[in-house]
């Protein structure tokens, strides 16, 4: 993915391809190559897929919050020049998208999320590990997805890495609150865009009844399932993500 990566005064992204912008938005455990499968495929048939870093560790701490982190995302936009994208978001980016989404509906086309935060966050808790041992990182690591291979060495290391940060931790703990803080419900019935709900049948952060309750508030929502899948389908299964992300927005015309 180096090739791609760009950085531009306050911003760093990957971005590959030409067209209706695809803008891709991380969680806090996530990395912009968990989206490789994405960019390489939704590259290639006329859409520019832009995976902006987002400054979960890097702003103020009043700055640490998912509406300031949605606000980032509106700056990136303009920066970029898009008029409107559709915008991707898995876990905490799921929940980013979706806050971004409610503040500033004349920038997104469409919304597409998959193991979001926003509406049940019990799972901020369990899914960011506190300080431990390599081992025991590795199984909650792992726990993530439906298979536990998904979660190579390199994952592994990155979040290990996470909870052995002081500052980081702190961030974490204080985006956790914030992502309960910031709970969509209320907001959910009065969005009108179109979006795309694909979730992982054996998610175990975000449990299948999240994925439902999303579908039943959301006026204009497609509910996908991908089975023996965890928490990040984009890429535990990314040839099905993609398949129906695609066949998603050929049925919406984005």
């Amino acid at each position: 993915m180096e090739k791609n990566y760009k950085k531009e005064g306050k911003y760093s992204y990957y971005e590959v391809g030409e067209g209706t912008p695809i803008l891709v938005l991380h969680g806090l455990m996530g990395g912009l190559s968990n989206f490789g499968g994405v960019a390489d495929y939704f590259s290639t048939i006329g859409y520019k897929v832009v995976i902006p870093e987002l400054p979960l560790y890097t702003q103020n701490i009043l700055k640490t919050n998912v509406k300031a982190f949605a606000k980032y995302v509106k700056d990136f936009i303009t920066f970029k020049g898009f008029d409107r994208v559709i915008l991707l978001g898995n876990s905490l980016g799921g929940h980013i998208a979706l806050y971004h989404s409610k503040m500033y509906p004349e920038k997104v086309a469409g919304l597409v999320i998959t193991g979001s935060s926003g509406l049940y966050e019990s799972a901020m808790g369990d899914s960011y590990p506190k300080r431990g041992d390599y081992e025991y990182i590795k199984k909650k690591a792992e726990g993530v997805f439906y298979d536990p291979k998904v979660a190579t060495k390199e994952i592994v290391d990155e979040v290990f890495a996470v909870v052995n940060d002081r500052i980081k931790v702190i961030k974490t703990l204080t985006i956790a609150k914030s992502a309960i803080r910031h709970n969509m419900a209320k907001d959910l019935p009065k969005m009108h865009v179109k979006t795309c709900i694909i979730w992982g049948k054996n998610d175990t952060v975000t449990p299948p009844d999240v994925a439902e309750e999303f579908h039943k508030l959301m006026p204009n929502s497609s509910l996908y399932w991908i089975d023996k899948c965890g928490h990040a389908a984009m890429m535990e299964h990314p040839d099905e993500f993609n398949r129906l992300l695609h066949e998603w927005l050929k049925e919406v015309h984005l």
